[in-house]
């Protein structure tokens, strides 16, 4: 499939979750609610362009919201959920991607696996799928006070987002379904006779609605990842270090950029999350990280860790070299691994140290670096 698209609803009030701004920009976790589907959408690198359907009279709380995302401009939302869709696929006609992830910015916690689970399925030769979760309760119908019957649950399921279809039906579904209210982007569909697949959903991918919820978000945990990396010296005239570029006479051998501090930083990430290590997620001589900065291996860290519902508590990264001197960096490479990792500085440490003529460190044959990182996450 050529290319996927992703549009964010977030256009509504949000009035039943309380607070002093609509829930799609409080803070959850350190970082408004909106940014985490748009982070994890940003970071897959399938996506593209990702926009966000908003309230115009909240662009202010937008802007702050998604700052250092790189999105494009986003569209006015309409009166309804249903109207804004219409709205955003609209937006992307002159893009003619080929597919359109739909997404509620209330469900903070989608996951790069379920993203890629429904793609793979429109890639099959789906027009439409959507991430459903069996309903475990009995279900009653009832009239007034009095219980009028028992649902067979084993037909229902409980639907979720993002819902995944082929641009040009599902555009055409909602030009035709302009006045009616349909409750979700596969009721549309299935008014147009579009035939709608199922995946399994995720039970974490909850959707806030109301201030209980961000009550129930809150049982957390934390987690502690280790990483480490290692580069030898190849000929060239910079090293990139935790993201700057610093001149000297030899530079990192590596697939990406060499950077070993933004390495062990996301091999870190991913200990911390459960999920293996860096050559796990990106294996040397992958012809797709050649060439590419080693902020693109931390944007799918940080991806994940939205897929998680996870948040960085802090970063700790140590440079081992004897050469270049690096302590004149230090303030600027811990500035820039904040901006990539989203956080505030005070979360993030960035350390130099010599090996005193040790090891290939210290016979000026490479560079090596450490991380540490603690994040929180739901309670498992």
């Amino acid at each position: 499939m050529k290319t996927i698209a992703a549009v964010v609803v977030a256009a509504g009030g949000g009035r039943r979750a309380g607070g002093p701004v609509p829930k799609q920009y409080r803070l959850f976790r350190g970082r408004p609610l909106i940014r985490w589907s748009l982070a994890c959408f940003s970071a897959c690198e399938r996506i593209a362009p990702v926009v966000a359907v908003i309230d115009p009279r909240h662009r202010e709380l937008y802007d702050q919201a998604v700052a250092g995302l790189g999105l494009p401009e986003p569209v006015d939302g309409g009166a309804t959920r249903q109207a804004s869709v219409f709205l955003g696929l609209q937006a992307l006609a002159r893009r003619r991607p080929a597919a359109v992830l739909i997404h509620d910015a209330a469900r903070p916690f989608v996951s790069a696996r379920l993203v890629g689970e429904l793609i793979q399925v429109l890639e099959g030769g789906a027009c439409g799928v959507i991430p459903v979760v069996p309903v475990t309760d009995t279900v009653k119908t009832v009239e007034g006070s009095l219980v009028t019957g028992t649902v067979d649950r084993e037909r229902l399921a409980r639907a979720q987002t993002p819902q995944a279809f082929a641009y040009r039906p599902i555009l055409r579904a909602h030009e035709a379904a302009q006045g009616e209210e349909l409750t979700d982007d596969a009721a549309v569909a299935e008014a147009q006779g579009m035939a709608v697949r199922t995946i399994d959903g995720d039970v974490g991918n909850i959707k806030v609605t109301r201030e209980e919820d961000f009550v129930m978000t809150r049982s957390t945990e934390t987690a502690a990842g280790s990483g480490f990396d290692a580069h030898a010296f190849v000929d060239g005239d910079h090293v990139m270090l935790c993201g700057v570029r610093i001149e000297h006479d030899r530079t990192l051998e590596g697939d990406s950029d060499g950077d070993v501090g933004l390495h062990a930083l996301v091999d870190a990430i991913f200990g911390a999350l459960g999920e293996g290590d860096l050559g796990r997620h990106f294996p040397v001589g992958d012809s797709r990280w050649r060439g590419r900065p080693s902020s693109d291996l931390v944007a799918v860290a940080c991806a994940a860790m939205a897929g998680h519902g996870a948040a960085m508590l802090h970063a700790d990264i140590t440079l081992i070299c004897q050469k270049p001197r690096l302590a004149p960096h230090q303030p600027e490479m811990t500035a820039r691994v904040a901006d990539l990792l989203g956080a505030d500085v005070r979360r993030v440490n960035v350390k130099v140290t010599s090996t005193d003529g040790l090891g290939f460190t210290g016979r000026g044959e490479g560079i090596a670096a450490t991380a540490t990182v603690t994040i929180e996450r739901p309670r498992r």
